[in-house]
């Protein structure tokens, strides 16, 4: 009975299992058919940008160091005490071109001038009673001159009466002897003359090199005060009232408070392109930017000369230009660590795209009826975040500008900025990089 009983269950199980299946069978054949969905093609958002070709010259940055435009180390030309120093000579102090630095006690010095001026005003006295001497001396040669002439005609009307008997030898002899003393007379005092005229020559040299002695005594004098040759800052000082300077002491070292300079290095090539470009980087507009914190002040600046030597332990060529610091609101000092941009050589027809547009070696997408065509592009130069390109592009086409990683030809894009307004703002940069 209980085997029976266990069958009949089963069986029941079965049925209820089977019917079951049936059933599921039934429904799903007389299930209606549900509409399918057709699949869409995935758009990407992105930005561009509309291209505009011109001539575009990328920036330079590099850094460098002020220096002073002009700086002296001024020595002391006489020595003594001092007696007198400018309040601001101190270092970092500020004076002005012509102010007394400091001054060295005068009183030898007047004492020099003093005795030069005597000398020399005995030496013109005496110049004066030489050349009065000489004045006198050709007085006498000219009345030695004219006796002896007299002696010369007395002789010769002795001689014509000689031979007539009307005088005798005696008297003849006479005569000869009268004019040869009377030539003797006549040389003495040339002779006389002469020396005096020589010493007036003496006494003329003697002046001389006391009126220079008298100039070299005012220029000590001078040389006791020490002025500021220009405007200018005290880098060092080492004088003060009642110290003692010898000759050639440093006393005072300045530099110029309104000339500066910006010395930095640029590159065998980045030289190599602005030589081959316009043959010269002299005149070349410079912009120094100078961080003092959060706050860049920005100078300009202009290339005037090129280092002496290559800087071979810098890798390049350095390069000069002077600060502009006409109207600077902050004064520059030397030795301020700078920021110089200056532009590179132009690149002539000529796409500026940001870096986030070019892709691999030289692709770039332009956007066409809201799908990516690839463009190959060469790049001429990097500037600052933008790329410089040439290739097959046109001005006006729409660039895309916003990074994707599935970029490809025939991608579907859906532009959210608009390209024109972009572009516009590319031709403004463009013309104003050109200019």
């Amino acid at each position: 009975m209980l085997v029976l009983k266990a069958l009949l269950q089963a069986l029941i199980a079965f049925a209820i299992l089977l019917g079951a299946f049936q059933g599921m069978k039934t429904l799903v054949a007389t299930k209606p058919d549900v509409p399918k969905r057709p699949v869409l093609e995935r758009s990407y958002a992105v930005e561009t940008t509309t291209l505009e070709q011109g001539s575009f010259a990328p920036d330079i940055n590099v850094f460098g160091e002020t220096t002073a435009g002009r700086e002296v180390e001024l020595r002391a030309l006489v020595g003594g005490e001092v007696t007198e120093a400018h309040p601001n000579l101190k270092a970092g102090g500020h004076v002005s071109q012509g102010d007394v630095l400091l001054a060295i006690d005068r009183f030898d010095y007047e004492g020099a001038v003093t005795e030069a001026e005597a000398n020399l005003a005995e030496a013109r006295a005496g110049l004066v009673e030489s050349e009065g001497r000489v004045e006198l001396e050709r007085a006498n040669v000219v009345r030695a001159q004219e006796q002896l002439e007299f002696a010369q005609r007395d002789l010769e009307r002795a001689e014509e009466l000689v031979g007539r008997g009307a005088v005798t030898e005696r008297t003849v002899d006479d005569r000869r002897l009268l004019v040869s003393q009377r030539q003797q007379a006549v040389e003495q005092r040339q002779n006389s003359l002469a020396l005096e005229e020589a010493k007036v020559v003496q006494q003329t040299a003697t002046l001389k090199r006391l009126q220079w002695g008298l100039e070299n005594a005012n220029r000590q004098l001078d040389n006791t005060v020490l002025r500021a040759p220009f405007d200018a800052i005290v880098r060092t000082e080492a004088a003060e009232p009642g110290r003692l300077v010898s000759v050639n002491d440093a006393v005072v070292s300045l530099y110029s408070s309104d000339e500066f300079e910006v010395r930095f290095t640029l590159s065998d090539n980045q030289y190599g392109r602005l030589l081959a470009e316009s043959g010269t980087v002299v005149g070349r507009p410079v912009e120094v930017t100078w961080y003092l914190g959060n706050k860049a002040v920005l100078y300009p600046a202009t290339v005037s000369r090129i280092g002496a030597d290559v800087a071979s332990t810098r890798g390049g060529v350095e390069v000069i230009a002077v600060i502009d610091s006409e109207d600077a609101t902050v004064p520059l000092r030397p030795g301020a660590f700078v920021e110089i941009v200056l532009p590179d050589r132009t690149y002539p027809d000529s796409f500026r795209i940001p870096e986030t547009a070019y892709y691999g070696e030289g692709t770039v997408y332009v956007v066409m009826d809201d799908r990516l065509v690839p463009r190959e592009v060469d790049a001429l130069a990097i500037d600052d975040g933008f790329i410089l390109v040439s290739g097959d592009l046109q001005s006006g086409e729409t660039l895309l500008t916003t990074r994707i990683p599935e970029a490809g030809a025939g991608l579907l894009v859906n532009d959210v900025t608009g390209g024109a307004a972009a572009g516009t703002q590319a031709a403004a940069d463009a013309s104003a990089e050109t200019e």
